[in-house]
């Protein structure tokens, strides 16, 4: 007889935590800004940073991330500019290499979760270039790629990103959705649209326990003013 083949986790959250518009329908009223985190972490279980697209990660700030949240709690990284939107994967190793040396710390914390390369919208399909790209990534790396321009949703990308495990990130918003094809045996979703009713949220779960089947999965909501997105990462890790 076979073994059952274990189910992977689900990771939830929203791309930042620093908003105290989030007061007090998220963050208790009187909660401070220095301590967002500190909570953020209490009620989710990961969280995709944004910062480290525009600037460069000190070893003091991740020190803080890392003691302010649990054992078991994931970041996930959005790659510098230099790398996506400057170089636009072309001759990007060393940028990449830098890039991931970083974020070392939180890899040796334990916390080290995927890292997403996002593409400008503008940025059309290049065989050539994501070849070259993929074949310098670390083997050990969870690499998620989103593409933003349509001409990159095409079996020719599918199957170079599935040779390499990277995932091709699963993109929605109100003005593009990327194909629900899985590449990697993990699972990234970046949920942007504006709102969600009860509805569209329960086909996410269903989403979301299906992808689970093949790997951990992480999801994040759109975050900025209004703290929905924190709301209904919530409802998808207790539901």
């Amino acid at each position: 007889m076979s073994e059952k083949t274990p189910a992977g986790k689900i990771h939830a959250g929203t791309s930042g935590w620093a908003y105290a518009s989030w007061r007090p329908k998220f963050y208790p009223a009187k909660l401070t800004s220095a301590k967002f985190l500190d909570y953020y972490a209490t009620r989710l279980n990961s969280v995709e940073v944004n910062y480290t697209f525009r600037s460069q990660v000190t070893r003091k700030l991740l020190a803080g991330w890392i003691a302010a949240t649990p054992v078991n709690f994931i970041f996930a990284m959005k790659a510098h500019q230099g790398i996506t939107h400057i170089k636009r994967l072309r001759g990007a190793a060393s940028r990449t290499s830098k890039f991931l040396a970083s974020l070392e710390p939180l890899r040796k914390a334990g916390k080290f979760g995927p890292v997403l390369f996002q593409l400008p919208p503008n940025f059309k399909c290049d065989l050539a270039r994501l070849d070259e790209f993929l074949e310098q990534l670390p083997r050990h790396l969870r690499a998620a790629m989103e593409f933003r321009h349509p001409s990159w949703f095409v079996d020719e990308v599918y199957e170079r990103l599935g040779r390499a495990n990277v995932a091709l990130c699963q993109a929605e918003s109100d003005k593009l959705e990327t194909p629900d094809v899985a590449t990697a045996d993990f699972c990234y979703l970046r949920l942007r649209k504006a709102n969600y009713s009860a509805g569209a949220r329960k086909k996410i779960s269903n989403r979301v326990a299906e992808a689970t089947r093949r790997g951990d999965v992480f999801a994040y909501f759109k975050h900025e003013d209004t703290p929905e997105g924190a709301l209904y990462a919530e409802r998808l890790l207790t539901e």
